[in-house]
C-alpha cells in the first residue's frame, strides 16, 4: 500500500514544479534553480565523504561511505534531460544509493547540451570510465543512472561493447529516458499523472538540444532503436505515474528478448525519480535499498 508520506509528497513536488515551470525561467536560470532547490531539500547522508576531482579531463565528485566493502566503484550519471542537472542536483541519491551498495560512488558531471551536444556527454563516460579501467583493470565498475543519466549508462554500455572493452559489472537505472523520439504510448498516457512531464514539450524540446544534428533514432542517442545484446545484467526502477513507463518495460522486455538479463520493478503511486527524496518516504528508501543490494552482490560477488 503507497504511504500517506508519498501521497502527500506527490502533490507537493507537482506543485513546486508547476510553479518552476511557470516561471518559465532562461535555461542557464533553471540549472542554477534546480541547483539551490536540490541543496534546500535533499539531505546528504553524514556518513559519506565528499572529495571532488577530475577523471580523464571531467569533473568528478568522489562519493565515499566510510566503510566500503571492496575496491568496486559505482560510475553515477544524472539525470536532468541531458541538459541541466549535476553534482549539486544529485550527490544526496548517488550517495545514498553508494552508501546502500557499500561501495564507493564516482559521479560525473559530463558536459551538457546545448552547449555541448551528442555526443559530448557519452564521450565524457566513456573517457571516465576507460581511465577507471586502465587505472585498476581487476575493480569492478557498475553504472547507475537516473533518467537521461540512465539512458546515458546503457548508451554507456552498448558503447563500450562496440568498443570491444570490458563489460560493466552491472546496471541500475531509475527511470531510463531511452527513446528521444518519444513514440511510446505513455509518453502521452501518462501526461496527466507525471509532475515532471505533464506534456511532451520539455522532453522534445531537450531532445532537440542534445541530439543536434543527429537523428533522435540514433542508438546511441535513443537506446531503445540499438542492438542490446551482450549487455550486463540489468534492474530497472519505475514509478506507476510517470511518462517514461514504456521507455523501462520495453527495455526490459527486448534486453531479455536479445540474451541479457533485465528485471523491471513498477513502484504503484510513484513518479519520476521518486528516490531523490530518500530519507523523507520509504518508498524512495525501498527502491535505494533494493537497487543497493542487486549491486551490492554484483560489485563485491563473492560475498
Amino acid at each position: 500500500m503507497q504511504s500517506l508520506r508519498s501521497r502527500l509528497l506527490y502533490h507537493v513536488v507537482r506543485y513546486q514544479l508547476a510553479k518552476l515551470a511557470r516561471r518559465n525561467l532562461p535555461l542557464p536560470e533553471y540549472r542554477l534553480a534546480r541547483d539551490a532547490a536540490a541543496q534546500r531539500l535533499f539531505r546528504m547522508p553524514a556518513s559519506i565523504q565528499v572529495e571532488g576531482g577530475r577523471v580523464a579531463g571531467c569533473a568528478v565528485e568522489w562519493l565515499r561511505p566510510e566503510l566500503p566493502l571492496g575496491p568496486g566503484v559505482l560510475l553515477y550519471l544524472h539525470g536532468g534531460a541531458y541538459t541541466g542537472g549535476s553534482c549539486t542536483t544529485h550527490r544526496a541519491l548517488a550517495s545514498r544509493l553508494g552508501l546502500a551498495a557499500r561501495h564507493t560512488t564516482l559521479l560525473l558531471d559530463y558536459r551538457l547540451a546545448p552547449e555541448h551536444p551528442f555526443p559530448a556527454a557519452l564521450d565524457d563516460a566513456v573517457a571516465v570510465y576507460q581511465q577507471l579501467r586502465q587505472t585498476d583493470p581487476a575493480t569492478p565498475i557498475a553504472l547507475a543512472g537516473d533518467s537521461a543519466g540512465a539512458g546515458l549508462a546503457l548508451s554507456l554500455a552498448i558503447r563500450l561493447r562496440e568498443l570491444g572493452a570490458a563489460t560493466p559489472a552491472a546496471l541500475a537505472l531509475m527511470s531510463p529516458w531511452t527513446d528521444l523520439a518519444l513514440t511510446h504510448a505513455t509518453h502521452q498516457s501518462k501526461a496527466s499523472v507525471d509532475p515532471y512531464f505533464p506534456s511532451t514539450a520539455r522532453l522534445e524540446n531537450a531532445a532537440r538540444l542534445y541530439a543536434a544534428d543527429t537523428p533522435l533514432q540514433h542508438p546511441l542517442v535513443s537506446p531503445h532503436y540499438a542492438q542490446l545484446h551482450g549487455l550486463p545484467e540489468t534492474l530497472i526502477h519505475v514509478g506507476e505515474r510517470e511518462a517514461l513507463l514504456d521507455d523501462s518495460l520495453v527495455l526490459a522486455q527486448r534486453m531479455n528478448a536479445q540474451g541479457c538479463k533485465a528485471r523491471v520493478q513498477i513502484f504503484p503511486g510513484m513518479w519520476h525519480v521518486w528516490q531523490t527524496l530518500g530519507a523523507r518516504m520509504p518508498e524512495a528508501d525501498r527502491s535505494i535499498a533494493g537497487l543497493g543490494d542487486f549491486l551490492l552482490r554484483r560489485l563485491a560477488p563473492q560475498r
